[in-house]
Order: structure tokens, then sequence, then C-alpha cells
């Protein structure tokens, strides 16, 4: 079936953020029918998208705005709720999902209805220029969005309200690149749309002017305690949180996002060797025997890891790389250790070199590429008992070739055995692999914000005095400005 040019930019979006292996546009029910646009599976996140797009007359100029608006929230908004919650029927009943109408592709990710947490996504195009020229105080033509409980009457135009007992999201044409650039990991997006649905069911009313704004207020609140974003307040007491228009906008201002953004610039070789190990998956060129889909996977754990995580992996074996001796006529390995963004997994990174002209072949100097590896994975583990999942990555050094390719290891290492600690002790003799490592569990207190030279920026952990400059670099106290 031919895509429609909103639909194909939501698909591209979601190939981004979620990869091709994880999403997948245009899926079939098993009467042949089209379930939705796009459908995004990450482990239990099911995501489901609708695109819908009617363009919207310009209410001052087309007779009652009234009439008009309500037209279109029908035929949009109203019609596409149906819809999404229908979908979260069908696929809780456990019916089939294919790829195609003819219903000879079998979606391929496993779907449990008992632990999949839903999230329904409606993709609203049409009404931003009609919004942008009914006032001036519409600064980008966002779509207002109200969660409560919806009254009989008819709604201001370009105000959505929702229901907060059957919740969904309303994204539209302005903010829908915003969310997919600024949440482009699964675990960003995930993280977001669970914090809003917490704020939805807290308060009695959450009221936003643009979805883009209520991103801003995310960013802006941090819960240290439980090392998480949030919306709302912490104060209990409140039953209505109201996000200003602008919020936005006066956001991306601020010298700490810019800074943030040009440093997020170097996790994308994470994401570079996520999307290349997956296309071979795809084009069945990858070499070894991961499933990528139905099985647990190095790929598939690196994937989790969110965007400010990335950078400061990547940073890391950036410097690992600088680090690695300039000589190539004689055989050298190196190996590093990075946290994971969760408490529990851990990170291997090896650079081995060995000259060509000693290697016997190549299929051969993989296998003991990848038994080094193993074998430095299994001394992780011993040495830091706490660790659940440890990855294993293994490159030929850059500084001393061109070739790109990497070799990974995924080690489950929730059951350890006293023999299997003494085995991998016994294969680290030789190797005598991380024997001073430094016991750094994870990266408790790394900024996801980075500060910009000069001015206080704004950080994701630390204290801050309620009378001191607040991080944010607005001039104000902390007390007066987001402290409040």
């Amino acid at each position: 079936m031919a895509m429609t040019a909103t639909e194909r930019l939501l698909a591209d979006l979601c190939d981004r953020s979620f990869l091709r292996l994880w999403s997948y546009a245009n899926p079939h029910k098993d009467d042949g029918h089209e379930f939705c646009d796009v459908l995004a599976v990450f482990e239990d996140h099911v995501f489901i998208f609708f695109d819908r797009a009617k363009q919207l007359p310009d209410l001052l100029k087309d007779g009652d705005c009234a009439v008009q608006w309500e037209r279109w929230k029908r035929s949009v908004i109203e019609a596409q709720t149906k819809t999404a919650h229908g979908a979260e029927r069908y696929l809780r009943s456990g019916r089939e999902i294919y790829l195609d109408a003819k219903r000879k592709r079998p979606f391929p990710i496993p779907l449990n209805p008992d632990s999949m947490i839903i999230h329904k996504i409606i993709v609203a195009h049409g009404a931003s220029e009609a919004c942008q020229n009914f006032s001036n105080s519409n600064i980008h033509g966002s779509l207002a969005i109200s969660y409560g409980i919806p009254a009989k009457e008819p709604s201001f135009p370009f105000m959505i309200v929702l229901d907060k007992y059957y919740p969904i999201h309303v994204f539209d044409s302005h903010n829908l690149p915003i969310i997919f650039q600024e949440l482009d990991t699964v675990a960003d997006f995930s993280a977001y749309l669970d914090a809003k649905i917490d704020a939805i069911r807290s308060y009695d009313l959450l009221l936003y002017c643009g979805e883009e704004d209520l991103l801003a207020h995310y960013w802006m609140n941090f819960d240290r305690k439980a090392n998480r974003h949030f919306i709302g307040v912490k104060d209990f007491g409140y039953d209505t949180i109201m996000v200003g228009e602008g919020e936005w906008k006066d956001f991306i201002a601020r010298p700490t996002y810019k800074e943030t953004k040009r440093a997020n610039q170097s996790s994308y070789l994470w994401d570079e060797i996520i999307n290349r190990t997956c296309d071979n998956w795809l084009q069945g060129t990858l070499l070894g025997d991961s499933d990528m889909i139905y099985q647990r996977s190095a790929i598939l754990e690196m994937a989790k890891e969110p965007r400010f995580m990335r950078r400061i992996i990547v940073d890391r074996i950036h410097k690992s790389i600088e680090a690695f001796p300039n000589e190539g006529c004689r055989s050298f390995r190196q190996l590093s250790f990075y946290p994971s963004f969760y408490q529990n997994k851990g990170y291997v990174f090896l650079q081995l070199w060995v000259p060509p002209e000693r290697r016997e072949d190549e299929a051969s100097y993989r296998a003991m590429k990848q038994y080094v590896l193993g074998i430095a994975c299994g001394i992780a583990k011993n040495k830091m008992p706490h660790l659940s999942t440890v990855i294993g990555i293994a490159i030929e050094p850059p500084k001393l070739t061109d070739q790109i390719g990497e070799d990974f290891v995924f080690m489950d290492c929730s059951e350890w055995t006293d023999t299997q600690r003494q085995e991998f002790e016994q294969c680290n003799k030789d190797f005598r692999f991380f024997k001073d490592i430094k016991r750094n569990r994870g990266f408790e207190h790394a900024s996801e914000f980075v500060q910009p030279r000069g001015p206080v920026g704004m950080y994701r952990t630390g204290s801050v005095g309620r009378n001191e400059p607040c991080p944010c670099g607005s001039g104000k106290k902390y007390k007066k400005c987001c402290g409040a």
C-alpha cells in the first residue's frame, strides 16, 4: 500500500528511534484490514501510531469557527481515538498481526498480551496554519491538550480535551519532529510517555499549550532520588498542572541546551554500530548465530541506553582508541570497561591487533577474537559480582586499520556458579585482564545536560542552593526560577 507524505515522515522518524528491527509501517489485522500506520515493539513496550491528515480551513475566513473546528476534531481526533482504543483491545485479545494484507508474513516480534505496556499515539496534521492565523499568541500552531474528564459541551478551537482515564497521546505537524529529534532512543521516548501517564493519573487536570512545551517542562524537572525526569510538582496538594505556551522556545535558547546538543553528536557512533549490525542481520550477512528478535542480544541491550549514556560511553571509547599504541608491527590488545545506565549491566571494549602476516586466516582470527572477548567478559563479572549482564564489543584498532567490523558477546551472568568463576580465572592467567579494575558501578552522578563554558549550566544531578543562581542560566535565583 502506498504511503502518504505524512505517513512516510512518521515511519522514517520511528525507524530512527526504534530501528528497523522493532518498527513496522502499515501492519494488518487477521481480517486483512490495516491495523495502524506504524507499530513499534521493544520488549514489553508497544507503540501504536495513527497518522491523520485533514486540512482545517482558516477559521477567521470560513464562517462559523465552532462548527468548522468541531468537524475537524471529530474527523481527526475523535475518530482516530476510537480506532486507537479498538487497536488496544485487538492486541490484548491475542489476535494475530501481519506485515501484509494477504496475511502471508506474520509480525516477527512476539507480543505478550499479559505484560505489554501499550502507548497509543495520534499524529494530527492540518491544523497548524489555521491555528497560527487564529491568534497572534499561537506561536507555532501547536494543538493545546487537556487531560481531564471530557465535557459534553463543544471545546474551544485548537484545544483537544482527552479522557484522563483512557489516555492517548496527540502530536501535531509542528511538534512531531521535535519529539522524535529530542527523544530519539526508545529509552528516552518511553520514559517521557511513562512520566506523562503518571502525571495524567496523578492530577485532576493536566493542561499544556503544545507537546513541545510539555517536553521542556519534563526536561526541567528531575527527581534526584528516583533518578528520572517527571511532569508536575513534588509538593502534594495540587490537583491541576498547566504548562504555558513558549516553554520550549525558552528552553532551547538556553546555552546549556545548545552545548548538550553539540556534545551529543558523538553519541551517534553508538547508533551507527547498532544500525549497521541490524542491517547485516536483516540482509542475512551477519556472522554468528545471534537472533536479534526472539532472543536477548548485545544489540538489544545496546539499544536500551538513553542518549546521554550513549554519549558518555562513546566519549570514553574515543579516549581508549586514542590511547592505543601507534605501532602496527606486533600484536597488541587493550581492554576497557564501561558501566551502563542500568546498574547491573556493563560493557567490555576490546581492541585487538594481530598483524595480517601473523594470522592463519580470517576465520581463525575472528574465532580467537571472540574467545578472548568472552574471557574478558567473564573476568568482568568475577571482578564485579553485581553485574547480571555483560556485553562485549571487540574491534580492530582504528589507528591501525580502515576495516570496519565489530564482534559482540552477550553474557547473561545472573546465575554465576563457583565453577564458572574458577574456569574464567584459570583462562585469565595468561591474559591478566582487569587486574586493577576500578569497581565503578555506574554513572549515577553523570550529567545529562552539558554545562557550557562560562555561565552556570543546567545539570541532571547535583545540589543547588535556593539562593544560588539557577542552573538553567536565567540569571534568577534558583528559588525564584526552576526551584519554584
